[in-house]
């Protein structure tokens, strides 16, 4: 698969958060800092520096690059660790900002980390881990058949959706919308509401 034709790891997170913030982001190229996501940049800053080290026979590697040309993926690893030993055991690490959520798209994303590193090292990858900077912990991710096959069919799915290249209609859930940081872009409260654009346009010239 040829390079434009890649979709990013972080496009299947986005797609399960939000198949219209996925799409605002990977088909119209729109984006917006707020609070959460300036923090999670901090949080990625050391692991965003590519380098290698080892302590107490693990090596890590940091912004190790991945891809997977048989799907069609393509990312970053936040950290990659390699454990030394008879059997090669090899883990991805990826840094969120917040806590463990009730979807799954964190494990998704990490689980397609995972994809890309048993095809770049043609070795079974059997678990990865999510470390969340609000509790300061690590959560232990198995990929068991049922998120390989999550991750899968959402990988065809993300790129079913940026390949038509249509975005779709906004449906406001003020748990999810309200933290993101696209919420001023997409106006889930008005076209949501199935407000035409021409109508949202002449409410903010009425305001102005």
């Amino acid at each position: 698969m040829e390079d434009d034709e890649l979709i990013p790891l972080s496009a299947l997170q986005h797609f399960l958060y939000c198949p219209r913030q996925c799409a605002l982001i990977h088909v119209e190229q729109m984006w917006a800092e707020n609070r959460l996501t300036a923090e999670g940049k901090l949080l990625h800053e050391r692991a965003d520096q590519a380098q290698t080290g080892q302590r107490h026979g693990v090596r890590t590697a940091t912004a190790m690059p991945l891809v997977n040309r048989a799907l069609g993926i393509v990312g970053v690893a936040d950290v990659v660790e390699f454990y030394a030993g008879d059997t090669a055991r090899v883990m991805p690490v990826e840094y969120k900002r917040g806590r463990p959520k009730q979807h799954r798209a964190d494990e998704v994303q990490l689980c397609a980390q995972g994809l890309c590193l048993e095809a770049m090292l043609a070795l079974p990858i059997e678990e990865g881990a999510l470390f969340y900077g609000q509790s300061r912990r690590r959560v232990r991710v198995v990929f068991d058949s049922a998120l390989r096959e999550l991750t899968l069919s959402t990988i065809a799915a993300t790129r079913a959706l940026i390949e038509a290249g249509r975005t779709p209609q906004a449906e406001y859930a003020a748990r999810r919308c309200d933290a993101c940081s696209l919420i001023d872009i997409c106006q889930p409260r008005l076209l949501g509401r199935h407000v035409s654009v021409n109508a949202w346009l002449a409410k903010q010239l009425e305001d102005d």
